[in-house]
């Protein structure tokens, strides 16, 4: 999954939402007619705001100041966006066996549904939100960049960090991914934690150098 090809990544992900909510709008001999509509409408919403998130997602380079440098900067891999939306589609795809090839009462796609969808939400969600987030490091700070609706920046002066911290949770211990945790420490401490970064050791031994 592609940071920079994010209109065609949700378009194949919204895509078969729409066509599967189609199909059950025309099935009118078990379910109402208006049962694929939201269906429609979240696949639509998908690629609507995959087409968005596209449009916001170029980073704007931060103004340096005099004798300031750009060392790197750096975008969260989408590999933890990728886990979870393949491990949604057995429960989706559940779902859809459960509806047209069997009897058994609703409840049970009902479940499967809510347990896929939560999965491939939670994915996509990811997935943008890797795709407008960049980390920048300079020779006097490190920077936070978010950009959806309005564009939020956070930074943390070099000289006023006070640690360096790895973590890496268990989906992205799997794929070889980790976060990076900068603060200054004190009692209302400014901090930075840059999620999902591919080679985290290597990029937390980079900051630790520049301190």
């Amino acid at each position: 999954m592609a940071r920079g090809k994010t209109i065609v990544w949700s378009s194949m992900l919204g895509l078969p939402f729409v066509l599967a909510g189609g199909l059950l709008l025309l099935d009118t001999t078990r379910l109402p007619t208006t049962f694929g509509l939201p269906f429609v409408l979240f696949g639509l919403f998908v690629i609507g705001t995959g087409a968005y998130v596209q449009w916001q997602s170029s980073p704007n380079r931060p103004h340096l100041r005099d004798g300031e440098e750009l060392v790197d900067y750096r975008h969260p891999t989408q590999r933890v966006a990728a886990v979870k939306i393949a491990l949604s589609y057995p429960c989706l795809f559940a779902t859809m066996y459960l509806l047209f090839f069997t009897f058994l009462p609703y409840v049970y796609p009902t479940v499967a549904l809510v347990i896929g969808l939560y999965l491939f939400s939670t994915g996509v969600h990811t997935y943008w939100t890797n795709s407008l987030t960049t980390y920048f490091i300079t020779s006097d700070r490190i920077l936070k960049e978010y950009q959806f609706v309005s564009r939020v920046r956070r930074e943390v002066p070099l000289n006023k960090v006070r640690g360096v911290e790895e973590r890496k949770s268990i989906t992205e211990a799997l794929v070889g991914l980790g976060n990076v945790r900068v603060a200054t420490g004190g009692g209302r401490s400014l901090e930075i934690v840059m999620q999902n970064m591919d080679n985290s050791n290597e990029f937390a031994n980079q900051l630790r150098d520049l301190l």
